[in-house]
């Protein structure tokens, strides 16, 4: 064949891989991440914003929205399934009531809403929406992936939720205004706050039967637990503080002051992978607290945002991401020097932050 032929073949051949690829590498629901076999240097921040139901999807290594993708009313909590597969995300249709809001003047809720989005993190959508009882708020995941543990806001109940059937097994009662949920690191035990009543409800995860309720501080919200399971750290958004509590007696052994109450308002609390330090965000006090777990010491505290909310923690541990609500977008922390080094608009109130490593 003359050499003209081979250019001319040479020619339509990228021409049309240009034409027939290019809407398959853009399309919003497709992969759009490079995924390197054992590239441990890379990962993608997912951002819930609860007024513009979305999600904003962030590349690690240029700290840019790469995507922005629907999900429904009221995104809030987001965490990752255990293979790394999947993402859920609690989405609510009950209208954003904060403390003191008379509910009775609000538009009513849209209970069709209500559930458990998965979101399949490969193909980049949304797949389906497992009901989860009313208004979930956040939840945690059984160590065996089966199992998730839902805070319902406005039913004062815990509901256990079967993934594969995708219905509620079990509703448990806890205290009004359930948040935070937390499972233990050997799995046998979810520990849920309940912000109007200032208590936990431990539920052991094999019977979803309370055995302890524990008094802590005034609106608790978040719970994290040392690696071992030795001790938990919930927040008293109200009182300024965080509470320390012994998970093998089940008390509270400790309270740790961060400031004027009212000014300071811990809202999550976050252990860095060695257990060696606790993270806490305080919303409207605008800072982030550094607690040296052994001697539950503030060791460091410094403005990041408007209202940081949502918080996490790099792969590597070196960098904290946080979800400015007000501002609408995600400050970038070095931990080394707690300084920020980016602010990353995004949707419209944005609330949890997950981080996954490919």
């Amino acid at each position: 064949m003359a050499k003209s032929t081979y250019q001319a073949v040479a020619f339509c051949v990228c021409f049309l891989a240009s034409v027939f690829l290019t809407p398959i590498i853009s399309s919003s629901s497709e992969n759009i991440f490079p995924r390197t076999p054992g590239d441990a240097s890379h990962s993608t921040i997912y951002v819930t914003n609860e007024k513009s139901g979305d999600l904003s999807v962030i590349d690690s290594s240029t700290l840019e929205v790469i995507a922005t993708i629907p999900l429904g009313k009221r995104p809030r909590g987001i965490h990752a399934s255990p293979d790394r597969r999947f993402l859920y995300i609690t989405l609510s249709g009950s209208p954003i009531a904060g403390p003191g809001v008379d509910e009775s003047k609000l538009p009513p809720p849209d209970k069709t809403a209500d559930g458990i989005g998965v979101f399949d993190v490969q193909q980049n959508k949304l797949l389906r929406l497992i009901p989860s009882g009313s208004d979930p708020e956040n939840f945690d995941i059984t160590k065996d992936g089966r199992t998730i543990i839902v805070s319902n806001e406005d039913d004062a109940k815990a509901s256990f939720v079967d993934i594969t059937s995708g219905k509620v097994t079990k509703a448990v009662p806890v205290g009004e205004e359930p948040e935070g949920v937390k499972v233990s690191p050997n799995g046998k035990f979810v520990y849920v706050t309940s912000e109007d009543t200032g208590t936990i409800a431990v539920i052991d995860t094999a019977t979803a039967k309370t055995t302890h309720t524990i008094k802590v501080g005034h609106r608790p919200r978040s719970v994290a637990f040392l690696p071992d399971g030795s001790r938990a750290y919930v927040n008293a958004e109200n009182d300024g503080t965080v509470t320390v509590i012994d998970t093998a007696k089940n008390e509270a052994i400790q309270t740790i002051s961060l400031g004027e109450p009212g000014k300071i308002k811990p809202m999550s609390v976050l252990i860095s992978p060695d257990g060696a330090t606790l993270y806490v965000s305080t919303g409207r006090g605008h800072k982030l607290f550094v607690i040296d777990t052994a001697t539950s010491k503030v060791t460091a505290s410094q403005e990041i945002g408007e209202r940081p909310w949502g918080i996490a923690l790099s792969p590597d541990g070196k960098t904290l991401y946080s979800a400015n609500g007000p501002s609408n977008d995600v400050s970038v922390v070095n931990l080394g020097n707690l300084t920020v080094t980016k602010k990353v608009k995004v949707g419209d109130s944005p609330w949890g932050i997950a981080v996954l490593q490919h």
